[in-house]
């Protein structure tokens, strides 16, 4: 049995109730970036413990019940216990498999809070048009987690499209479970803006990167040029007479974001510099990646964000990922924000190659 799945649970325990503690401590409560990373971290372990605690339960009852048959002693029990024996196997399996993928190599990135940025690619307006239905299955699979979202760009077409769009999904885990989003999404269907009824193929292209804290990421202010400028809506026509839009470029880095959603100039800033703080950590990891001879190179999340990940066919109701060879018709159902179960499966691939990695297979 795996009974050793268990074995490190009192250490587990103790730390939990160590990081309890310390969030209680006065020095702590008035520091939010370490209240945030010592709640990360507590919010992690607690769910390892909920795991664990089912999993005990569970290899209990089905350890019991095999007793029972190899005991033999009364009829009735055995009947009972063979009876149940599939149902408690299952369970046991089920609950094993949930432990271990907990228990696998932890990203502490994971944890954070994500930000989307979505893209309309090539396919002019009806790819502006699936950007847009990207951007609303995010939110709505945000919304059902119970996540907070902050619009921080929209780059809106007079057709109700996108040609960009950036999302701050707050909330722990957030970045763990949409990370696998970045790439490709290549859509196929009759786009409303054609007559003749033909399908066409078009693209979007998703990044996902973990919300960055200010202090993680220095930013010298002559290191910035910022512009502002008046915000423009579809078509190009002004909608503000204030020039409250801001672009911020980092020169050493050539990086620059825009955001003109809000009337306040400083709000303006202020999502935009949220943009750009996480950009730049995101920068930071991949060349501590690249530099890392042992780095990781995942079928899942190869770093090859040009890649095309997804296929989204409406005539035939199907959604393909084709990383992991996943394939299910109820796109109606996933583009209205219920995609856990591709979540799921793009986690365990990924968790699976991090357990064969670690143990040298």
């Amino acid at each position: 049995m795996d009974r050793e799945l268990l074995r490190s649970q009192e250490d587990i325990a103790a730390r939990h109730e160590e990081l309890g503690r310390a969030m209680m401590d006065p020095k702590v409560l008035g520091d939010g970036r370490e209240m945030k990373r010592l709640g990360r971290e507590h919010a992690r372990l607690g769910g390892l413990l909920e795991a664990m605690q089912a999993y005990r339960r569970a290899l209990d009852a089905l350890t019991e019940a095999r007793e029972i048959l190899e005991q033999g002693r009364d009829a009735d029990l055995v009947a009972l216990a063979h009876g149940e024996l599939p149902e408690l196997e299952a369970a046991e399996a089920a609950r094993r498999e949930a432990l271990k993928r907990l228990l696998a190599p932890h990203d502490p990135d994971d944890d954070r809070s994500a930000l989307v940025e979505i893209r309309s690619g090539t396919g002019g307006e009806e790819a502006t048009l699936f950007a847009a239905d990207l951007f609303r299955l995010y939110v709505k699979y945000a919304e059902r987690k119970g996540y907070r979202v902050e619009i921080l760009l929209s780059g809106r077409t007079e057709l109700g499209g996108m040609r960009e769009a950036v999302l701050l999904i707050e909330g722990a885990g957030a970045y763990g479970a949409l990370r696998f989003e970045g790439g490709v999404h290549r859509v196929q269907r009759v786009p409303v803006t054609e007559a003749s009824g033909r399908i066409h193929t078009s693209a979007a292209s998703v990044a996902v990167l973990p919300e960055a804290e200010e202090v993680e990421v220095e930013i010298r202010p002559d290191e910035l040029k910022i512009d502002v400028f008046r915000s423009s809506g579809p078509g190009g026509q002004s909608v503000n007479t204030t020039d409250s839009a801001v672009r911020v470029t980092h020169l050493p880095t050539g990086i620059v974001v825009q955001c003109q959603d809000e009337r306040s100039q400083l709000k303006n800033k202020a999502k935009a510099m949220k943009v750009l703080y996480a950009k730049l950590l995101d920068m930071r990891r991949q060349e501590q990646e690249a530099a890392t001879t042992a780095a990781r190179r995942s079928m899942v999340s190869t770093g090859d964000r040009s890649a095309k990940i997804r296929t989204y066919n409406f005539p035939q109701n199907r959604l393909t990922d084709h990383r992991i060879n996943f394939t299910v018709y109820s796109l109606d159902r996933f583009m209205g924000g219920e995609i856990d179960e591709l979540i799921e499966a793009l986690q365990l691939a990924d968790i699976e190659e991090r357990l064969r990695a670690r143990s040298g297979g």
